[in-house]
């Protein structure tokens, strides 16, 4: 049954198929100039808001997301170990496209990488201090619950201006804030793939503002922590003209 979510979602493709395709020669590193069906349709500057519901099963409803793999993959992004490669990217639901970025065994970068940077070894301090994570922003939230500084990265200075000619995280990271005893998330995106990646960042990054809530009513001296909504930000929403015939599913189904 195609809930609100998916209705709103069908109104994105829509749109992106009224578009022009352009065609920027390369995804996510890989050389795709001679690939007619690698054009994509884009929108830019989309901006997509969510009532989290409090709930997981509320929000698997809601969304559909490609389960197993999106718990999955969610519960490794915030186990505190920088799985590279994730196991679950065995199961991802849409190929194996994601093999042929494998080098020696390891993707460039991973999330659980991102989210817990200092256990994954090699850079663990910045200019002045040591890397932040996951856990410190919880307990920046758990300290201050009025901050404007929750921010988490994924997108991290050695990824500027892709020297290393590798592929590069399509997240650039969440802003959590607290007002009136209700957590929002902004989450800042660079590029999103509407077919294969939309839903499921979506429904990771409300699962994380489930997590987050959660941990901050661990403490049980405070008022307890509402879900509120996301806010999403994408500078290109996508779609490969190749895919045209699941868009247009998307939008009938």
């Amino acid at each position: 049954m195609k809930t609100e979510f998916h209705r709103y979602r069908a109104g994105l493709v829509q749109l992106l198929l009224d578009t022009d395709p352009i065609h920027t020669g390369s995804w996510q590193r890989i050389d795709t100039s001679t690939s007619p069906a690698h054009a994509t349709y884009e929108l830019m500057d989309v901006v997509v808001r969510l009532k989290v519901p409090p709930s997981v099963g509320q929000l698997q409803e809601q969304l559909q997301p490609d389960l197993p793999w999106a718990e999955r993959h969610f519960l490794e992004r915030i186990g505190g170990v920088p799985l590279n490669p994730p196991p679950s990217h065995e199961i991802w639901p849409h190929g194996k496209f994601n093999d042929r970025h494998l080098d020696q065994g390891q993707f460039s970068h991973t999330y659980p990488e991102r989210y817990w940077p200092r256990e994954a070894g090699a850079i663990p301090t910045g200019i002045r201090f040591r890397y932040g994570d996951l856990q410190d922003l919880l307990n920046l939230l758990m300290r201050e619950r009025l901050t404007r500084q929750a921010y988490l990265p994924v997108w991290f200075p050695e990824d500027t201006g892709v020297h290393h000619g590798k592929r590069v995280p399509c997240t650039i990271g969440y802003h959590f804030m607290v007002r009136d005893d209700e957590l929002s998330c902004r989450y800042y995106m660079r590029s999103c793939d509407i077919y294969r990646h939309f839903t499921n960042d979506v429904y990771m990054t409300a699962r994380l503002m489930q997590y987050v809530a959660s941990c901050l009513n661990e403490d049980i001296t405070k008022t307890p922590v509402r879900v509120g909504e996301l806010i999403m930000y994408i500078s290109s929403l996508h779609a490969f003209v190749g895919d045209k015939s699941k868009l247009e599913a998307m939008i009938n189904g």
